[in-house]
């Protein structure tokens, strides 16, 4: 029986020998068990090669096929099929193949056996429609899972992975042309230390193919060597197929397949040309999504970059999209608003309507409906400040009017009276007539003085010229002048004999201490005290300098003051700590309530405080506790600067811009419009008189001018 048993094991193993077809047998871990001598002169490799491993005749798009079949037959019966096989060449050999599983005595299935036969033309003919098929539904699947992608780097990391997958390519890439240049942007199987690398294009394969008007073609290492080309890095090359991808009708770039073991069939040629042709239109969409989503991150960035507040509306009118802006006008967050209704009312498409809102701020909202749906986008900016200009505007237009009418109409007035009965009045009739005129004559220049002098303010262009000066004589000049011109104020001056010389404008403190003074008699109209005077407070820093103000309490200089400090303080009506700063804009008055019972055009203190700042000195308002207000005007020692201002230097310009125009006749104090009416008790002296003030605001300042409070 032993015999016996032996003998049909070696019959068998002669027949596996001497078969004329290629038998292959696999175990269960799907590695090769046989490998007969018809199967090493199929495919080339030697049974020493292949028995234990993996086999390599599996082409890798074909492996799911193969498990596949093993399966199949796994439970017994037999399946004859027809595919193709890799030789170990690299070429592919068309073989139909049938299989049966290996059973046991027992009935476990011990592995596999594959009988191969080259097959016949039919065969063939039907295996490659069969490839085709499978080949078109394959492409069909990379294709659509490339444009599946929007990403561009993405995207062109599949086309390279998809090339190798459909061609059977051992390695594979995609360059990307920019101008005379190739810039390698996907590869597979290979280094990815070549991404990036560049070649020029007229000396590369690129360069010939679009030279040659084709869009495929191949190159093979007998027509001319590849050490030169960055492929050289993947071993063995021996073909390089390459086709075109165009995007808007224009090369965009080009599709490698590199093969260094397998050949190359007109099958693949026509895969990546097919592929080249649907990698650009992947590119074509992909690059759109990008431009979409570019110009979107633009529109965002600029709308939340807008100064603008800017709503986006569905078709119920609901908030969908609210930008920082909008936050910050309206004090409402996004998540205040969205899905909710703007807290403003809308106007109709194309038009504008101006709101206030509860918070006191006045906006200008612009309705625009988009084209493409009922969406809204609502634009909406604060213009509470120039809301609150045209308000001043309006309130100075109908203040100088009402300032400009009164003596207009008293100067109308008297010299109709002179004109049409001259000889019927007295000559102390005519006279006082006369001066009537002259006086509100005067009150009109002063008006008109004072207006010029806002305006050159508020366009920085004060002609000061900043330098030593003695601030005591000027304060007592401004005092003295002050004194007669009410017997309801009592004025006192507490300067100091030593106070040491001051670093600015003559003319400009003239004017400053003068307004202050006026405003301390105009808004204590039941009279009381007003009292002006002078210290020095702090020690200078000792790097000052002569163009910029010293520093109150930086490093010192021992013995040198800091400041010069002058205060005006009156028992008026005050001023509400609210409108400490507002004063100091234009056409403001601290008085609320009725505007007409103190006059004036309220540009005063925004002349004091450009006048100050432009002698690099600081004037600020404080209330008094026991009533009335301080007004507190601060200016650098001359002794202060670092280095004497020479002659020259003394009369420089100050930065703020100085006018050209500097009054070089004689000046005098600064003075007020009377706080009190012509003709009652305490009414101020004619102007020119001895002991008069002159106007406020002179068109010109010089620091030449004769001692201040001099007589004309």
């Amino acid at each position: 029986m032993g015999a016996v048993s032996s003998l049909a094991d070696a019959t068998a193993r002669t027949v596996v020998e001497c078969a004329a077809d290629a038998i292959v047998a696999f175990g269960t871990d799907r590695t090769v068990m046989l490998w007969n001598p018809a199967a090493e002169r199929m495919f080339g490799w030697s049974a020493a090669e292949v028995v234990g491993y993996q086999p390599h005749i599996i082409p890798e798009e074909l492996k799911a096929e193969h498990n596949a079949v093993l399966e199949r037959v796994r439970g017994g019966g037999q399946i004859s099929f027809a595919t193709r096989r890799v030789r170990k060449d690299g070429t592919l050999i068309d073989v139909r193949i049938d299989t049966s599983a290996l059973i046991d005595g027992t009935g476990e299935v011990t592995g596999w056996v594959n009988v191969c036969h080259e097959a016949g033309e039919d065969d063939i003919a039907r295996h490659y429609m069969a490839e085709r098929a499978r080949v078109v539904r394959r492409l069909g699947d990379v294709v659509a899972d490339m444009n599946a992608q929007l990403d561009l780097e993405s995207v062109l990391d599949r086309i390279a992975a998809s090339l190798r997958e459909l061609t059977g390519a051992d390695a594979g890439g995609f360059v990307l042309i920019e101008e005379d240049m190739l810039r390698l942007v996907s590869t597979a199987g290979l280094p990815a230390r070549l991404r990036g690398r560049t070649a020029t294009l007229s000396r590369s394969l690129v360069g010939e193919l679009m030279a040659s008007g084709k869009t495929v073609m191949m190159a093979t290492a007998e027509s001319g060597g590849f050490d030169d080309l960055i492929w050289s890095a993947l071993p063995g090359l021996h073909t390089i197929a390459l086709s075109l991808s165009h995007v808007g009708g224009k090369p965009y770039g080009a599709l490698y397949a590199l093969f260094s073991r397998r050949k190359l069939s007109h099958v693949e040629l026509e895969l990546l040309e097919l592929l080249a042709g649907h990698a650009g239109v992947a590119l074509t969409n992909a690059m759109a999504f990008e431009e979409v989503v570019r110009q979107r991150a633009h529109a965002r960035a600029v709308i939340d970059g807008s100064a603008d507040g800017i709503a986006v509306l569905d078709a119920g009118a609901l908030v969908r999209e609210w930008n920082p802006a909008a936050h910050r006008i309206t004090g409402l967050s996004s998540d205040a608003v969205l899905g909710r209704e703007p807290p403003f009312p809308l106007p109709a498409p194309g038009a504008t309507l101006t709101h206030k809102l509860p918070n006191g701020r006045w906006l200008d909202v612009l309705c625009t409906a988009l084209a493409d749906g009922g969406d809204l986008v609502i634009d909406f900016r604060d213009i509470t400040a120039a809301k609150g200009l045209e308000e001043a505007k309006d309130l100075f237009l109908a203040t100088t009017s009402h300032e400009l009418r009164t003596p207009i109409t008293v100067v109308q007035g008297f010299a109709s009276t002179l004109a049409s009965r001259w000889d019927q009045l007295a000559d102390e009739d005519r006279r006082a007539a006369v001066r009537t005129i002259a006086e509100r004559a005067g009150s009109l220049g002063r008006l008109v003085e004072q207006l010029l002098l806002g305006s050159r303010a508020g366009a920085d262009q004060l002609p000061v010229s900043n330098g030593p000066f003695d601030l005591a004589a000027v304060l007592r000049g401004a005092a003295n002048s002050f004194r007669p011109l009410s017997d309801k104020h009592t004025v006192l001056a507490d300067i100091p004999a030593d106070l040491p010389p001051a670093y600015g404008d003559t003319m400009a403190t003239d004017i400053v201490i003068g307004q202050l003074m006026e405003n301390a008699f105009k808004y204590s109209p039941d009279g009381g005290t007003v009292q002006i005077r002078a210290r020095v407070v702090g020690l200078a820093a000792s790097s000052a300098s002569p163009g910029g103000p010293a520093s109150p309490g930086g490093p010192a200089s021992p013995g040198v003051p800091g400041w010069i400090e002058v205060t005006v303080e009156d028992e008026g009506i005050g001023i509400s700590e609210a409108d400490h700063e507002r004063i100091f804009d234009r056409f403001v008055q601290g008085e609320t309530g009725d505007r007409r019972r103190f006059g004036g055009v309220g540009i005063g203190l925004f002349i004091v405080r450009r006048l100050a700042q432009a002698q690099h000195g600081e004037v600020t308002a404080r209330s008094r506790p026991s009533g009335g207000t301080s007004m507190r005007l601060r200016l650098r020692p001359a002794a202060s600067a670092a280095v004497s201002p020479s002659p020259s230097s003394s009369s420089s310009s100050s930065s703020t811009g100085v006018s050209a125009a500097v009054s070089s006749g004689p000046r005098s104090a600064v003075s007020p419009v009377s706080p009190v009416s012509p003709g009652s008790p305490g009414s101020p002296v004619s102007p020119g008189s001895p002991g008069s003030p002159s106007s406020l605001g002179s068109a010109s300042i010089s620091a030449s001018a004769p001692a201040p409070h001099s007589r004309p």
